[in-house]
């Protein structure tokens, strides 16, 4: 393959993927896009946690090659595009890489750089684990009882962008062509957007999030819909579903559960569930204990994603993973924005990318690495020495600044 002006490092090797298998070197290189905003301060920061947990873990069997790609507004101002073709080449090639957050305009401008690397990538999978720390600031009651795993669809639904401005000629067809043709009437004066959600997509989806369930010993996979309104998108996202957990056996449905099982869950099965999305909202603060696995097409598993987060002490802590299962191709990421007011200021909490790390040496299998950052992550917290965003929240904290919360992390690994 060629590139323009990336370098890439002698000393890594490729992952690759063969026969379904993700194929780790000992020495992997991986792409790392810094972000904007507060990206530097909280890249940098999980990029030295992560290093040092390889390190103690493997001593030197194992070690990550990074590779540092630009994406983003600095891309912008350096070579005139915010995703250039040697970064997306490179995560095209080389599998997996880990993000700090992205600028997205609102309302006008740029489409969401996020989405776009989503889809350029096929990364289909959006996958949010949702896990109290105790010690962790939180609304909740009890929030310990939240503990669940998101697979969100990355791909289609709303976030394919498909729609078209109020006023212009482009609204003013589809307009007339829904009036005149389908016999549907819409204001003249509306934005009109489309919103396809396909069997293939729903499927593949289902399909890795059963097999996450299976292969991780989840209790439960419930599909979020919003079918009663919307039937032949989000109605038949919960009917594909049902019909790839079929070929399932280890999946059991709810009916199944009372009418052949007598409410006891047999040894090694899982319950199937569906809920409707704005009840699924109420059952995660009501009843969280209840669910394991959520399911979710793409505008409601965003939605679900960060309610959950805030349940649990907020983004600043929430990680997050972009997987295509059958390519091997993973982005990890930081879930929060960029928030450039607070940029170079070295403040805000890196939890939320150091804790992807931990989903990236999981995807990768090493696990030992990932132990020692979530251990030693909740032994500070229980400690109170935290960044602002906690520190404001917890009486007798010890306050630190972003880079010291890297510091303390790798200070208490054992």
């Amino acid at each position: 393959m060629n590139f323009d002006f990336l370098q890439i490092p002698e000393a890594g090797e490729k992952i690759t993927m063969s026969d379904g298998k993700l194929i780790v070197p000992s020495n992997p290189l991986i792409g790392l896009i810094i972000g904007d905003g507060i990206g530097p301060d909280i890249s940098r920061v999980g990029q030295k946690v992560i290093d040092a947990a390889v390190k103690k873990a493997y001593t030197n069997q194992r070690k990550i090659v990074w590779c540092e790609l630009p994406a983003g507004e600095s891309a912008l101002q350096q070579y005139d595009t915010i995703l250039p073709e040697d970064t997306l080449t490179f995560l095209q090639n080389y599998l997996v890489a880990i993000k700090g957050p992205l600028t997205t305009p609102v309302g006008s401008g740029t489409r969401s750089l996020n989405v776009t690397l989503r889809q350029k990538l096929d990364l289909y999978s959006c996958v949010r684990p949702v896990k109290y720390f105790p010690g962790v600031p939180s609304p909740m009651v009890s929030p310990q009882k939240l503990d669940v795993i998101i697979f969100r669809e990355n791909t289609e639904d709303l976030y394919m962008g498909i729609e078209w401005k109020e006023g212009t000629l482009a609204a003013q067809k589809i307009i007339s062509f829904l009036k005149t043709e389908m016999g549907v009437t819409i204001r003249a004066d509306s934005g009109v957007g489309i919103k396809p959600i396909s069997k293939f997509a729903t499927q593949r989806l289902v399909k890795s999030a059963i097999e996450y369930a299976l292969k991780n010993n989840r209790r439960s996979l419930t599909l979020v819909h919003k079918g009663n309104i919307m039937k032949f998108t989000e109605g038949a996202f919960k009917e594909w579903g049902y019909e790839i957990a079929r070929e399932y056996p280890e999946l059991i449905t709810e009916e199944e559960l009372y009418h052949k099982y007598n409410g006891t869950v047999p040894a090694g099965k899982i319950i199937l569930k569906d809920r409707i999305a704005d009840s699924m909202f109420q059952q995660l603060l009501l009843r969280p204990e209840e669910y394991d696995l959520l399911v979710a097409p793409n505008l409601n598993g965003d939605y679900l994603s960060d309610a959950c987060a805030a349940q649990v002490g907020g983004l600043g802590i929430a990680p997050g993973a972009n997987i295509n299962y059958e390519s091997g191709h993973a982005l990890f990421e930081a879930t929060h924005g960029s928030a450039p007011k607070y940029t170079g200021m070295d403040k805000v909490n890196p939890g939320s990318f150091i804790l992807s790390g931990v989903m990236m040496l999981d995807y990768l299998g090493w696990h030992e690495a990932a132990q020692l950052i979530v251990k030693s992550f909740s032994t500070i917290i229980t400690q109170k020495t935290v960044t602002y965003d906690l520190a404001r929240q917890m009486a007798g904290a010890k306050l630190l600044k972003c880079s010291e919360f890297g510091e303390a992390i790798i200070n208490n690994m054992s």
